[in-house]
């Protein structure tokens, strides 16, 4: 959408009203050119797409934008910018519109300044800071773009990594359960031959030291059998 700067875009003659074209007598007097059509023609002399001579060290500094984009000199120093200023001077600014109007064309008027320059300059900055938009807007775009992908690599590797030492857990379980399987074979086979070996002691002794449990317990001394007097 257009910046409609013909709100502030009029024409005066000296005494302040506003310049209606006289014509040649027996012709038709011709149609005002309306405001929007004028800032038109202006805009046209601008070239619609910003070139910036030199890198942007601080975006927040639009007079650094301005100076990459190579505004010409306002005429007499009468930028836009500075017509704004004078807008909110403390002599004006609480003046109606049509007063603020005329006191700023009656200034520009004793410097001898066109008020077409004036809007061209607005026109010209105003597209330096649109074109630098977009350069802000690519250069986060890019690096939108840049950062994604590389995230993605590193949710890869995540992902990679966190199959890598679930895996290694996975095996540690299963080596563990292998070492248990081995060791409850082997519990079977000593109780069995424990089994073998606490028969074998029992026709031995009264009490038989042989444990034949799963628990290490110590095991009571054996105390032999004592023959019987006849």
């Amino acid at each position: 959408m257009s910046k409609k700067w013909y709100n502030y875009f009029v024409s005066v003659d000296d005494s302040g009203g506003a310049v209606q074209g006289e014509a040649p007598e027996g012709e038709a007097p011709a149609k005002p050119a309306s405001a929007a059509q004028s800032v038109a023609e202006i805009a046209r002399t601008v070239a619609p797409e910003t070139k910036f001579s030199a890198p942007v060290s601080d975006p927040t500094s639009f007079d650094e934008i301005y100076q990459a984009a190579e505004i010409p000199p306002a005429p007499q120093g009468y930028s836009i910018l500075k017509i704004a200023e004078m807008l909110q001077s403390e002599h004006i600014r609480s003046q109606p519109a049509d007063v603020k109007r005329s006191s700023v064309l009656v200034a520009l008027d004793a410097a001898g300044v066109d008020i077409k320059d004036v809007i061209q300059d607005a026109v010209r900055r105003d597209r330096a800071l649109d074109g630098y938009e977009r350069v802000q807007q690519r250069a986060a775009d890019d690096l939108e773009a840049r950062k994604t992908k590389e995230n993605a690599q590193i949710q890869q590797d995540l992902d990679r990594m966190i199959a890598e030492q679930r895996a290694k857990m996975q095996k540690n379980n299963d080596e563990v359960t292998q070492a248990k399987e081995h060791f409850f074979g082997w519990r079977l086979k000593k109780q069995q031959e424990e089994k073998k070996i606490s028969d074998a002691v029992g026709y031995f002794v009264t009490e038989n030291p042989i444990t034949t449990g799963s628990t290490a317990s110590t095991p009571a001394e054996a105390a032999p059998k004592t023959a019987k007097r006849s």
